[in-house]
């Protein structure tokens, strides 16, 4: 049966491309061609592979130089993106044709590890959210400096403010960068609600008139800096709500597990689609993302227990959502953590995977199977309970003790 293969080693500049027949029982007969990384080599590839009848390609995935050829690609056959880790060559001479009949060989032989690549459309939203997170991450970099400008230049002001960059930061912040020394002045743009004192500010600021102009320049480009930044996430956070419209509700139906809001359940989706439909299970969606335990065993013995690096995106959202989760009176999650730390400080970052595993497997159940998320609280597990009183009893007859007079106590009225 004829099965053409191709297989691309992808280059900035340059794309290898061997093509073979895999039905034959012989060994492997490639064509080799090599193709311009523009768009009029990308072109010729779709052509040459056309005509030769290619019904599955794989590539590396080298950087992000292997998007373009994958966009061009992606309706005209089946595409696998494999991990350039596990085709790694013996050491020695390297050619790219090489890497790339190498590339063949170990995807017939199923020994290449491969990448999901969702969609077109969920390529978008995850370009967006990325983009978000990017921008998020940037903005906390110059707040910093912010703070760390503002102690070179002797103003205490994160001592008294909690947020910097509030109403009240942003406004004395704003008047210093354009000049003003009077403390009396700068004190009085400070909100009525601020906890902070007239006399606190007064005296955080009492170095104000000693600033030297250059500080202040340099404080001005900051903030206009966090402003422009403020704008872009507002337009992105519009932009991919207008995406996801469709999948409104998955998103309200995610965003209403405890740790999670609107933003997180946008990003989740994001990455994993809006029914999750590529991962068969939970633990499969778990080991993906890299919350689950991990597996080293050799004879026999277990060499690590360490999770696997996982989907990076995914890990930074469940793990900022069990933080907010584990904070939240009265839920599963608090229960989970409370019974993993104990009262161990040391084992805070276990029990936040633990309830980073948790919130993974619950997102997967709402988005796979459409289901809406309900607190059963911190009580105990019926079945457990049950377990533990059988297992109490066995314990009291092994003592002596006439366990026959036990039973459970009537619960009291509502």
């Amino acid at each position: 049966m004829k099965r053409m293969i191709a297989g691309i080693d992808v280059h900035k500049k340059m794309l290898a491309v061997v093509v073979t027949d895999a039905g034959k029982q012989e060994e492997f007969r490639f064509e080799r061609r090599k193709f311009a990384a523009v768009a009029e080599g990308i072109g010729l590839l779709c052509e040459w592979l056309a005509a030769l009848e290619v019904q599955e390609t794989v590539m590396e995935s080298t950087a992000q130089y292997w998007k373009p050829v994958w966009q061009s690609l992606e309706r005209q056959c089946q595409l696998e993106l494999a991990q350039a880790q596990s085709n790694r060559g013996p050491r020695g001479r390297k050619s790219d044709f090489a890497d790339a009949e190498r590339l063949v060989r170990r995807y017939v032989a199923g020994e290449l590890i491969l990448s999901f690549v969702p969609d077109a459309e969920q390529r978008l939203w995850r370009s967006l959210s990325r983009s978000k997170q990017a921008i998020t991450r940037d903005r906390v970099r110059l707040q910093n400096r912010v703070e760390g400008l503002l102690e070179e230049m002797r103003i205490k002001l994160s001592s008294v403010i909690s947020d910097l960059l509030g109403v009240s930061g942003r406004r004395i912040l704003h008047a210093i960068a354009q000049g003003e020394t009077d403390t009396a002045k700068l004190t009085a743009l400070a909100e009525p609600q601020l906890r902070a004192t007239p006399e606190q500010l007064t005296e955080c600021l009492s170095a104000v008139t000693e600033i030297e102009p250059s500080y202040r320049k340099l404080l001005k480009q900051y903030l206009e800096r966090i402003q422009l930044h403020d704008r872009h996430l507002a337009e992105l956070d519009q932009e991919l709500a207008t995406c996801l419209k469709d999948h409104a509700s998955a998103v309200s139906r995610l965003a209403e597990v405890p740790g999670l809001g609107a933003d997180s359940a946008q990003q989740i989706i994001a990455e994993v689609g809006p029914q999750a439909a590529v991962f068969p299970s939970a633990g499969q969606m778990a080991s993906w993302v890299g919350t689950c335990p991990g597996k080293e065993e050799s004879a026999g013995t277990s060499k690590s227990d360490r999770c696997p690096k996982g989907n990076r995106p995914m890990r930074r959202i469940l793990n900022q959502a069990a933080n907010a989760a584990v904070k939240t009176d009265g839920t599963v999650y608090q229960a989970l953590y409370n019974r993993i730390r104990g009262r161990d400080p040391k084992k805070h970052n276990v029990a936040i995977w633990a309830v980073a595993n948790r919130l993974c497997r619950v997102a997967w159940k709402i988005l796979h199977d459409g289901l809406r998320y309900v607190e059963h609280g911190n009580r105990a597990n019926e079945r457990a309970v049950r377990k533990r009183a059988a297992r109490l009893i066995r314990q009291l007859r092994a003592l002596g003790y006439d366990t026959s007079a036990i039973r459970p106590i009537a619960p009291a009225p509502a």
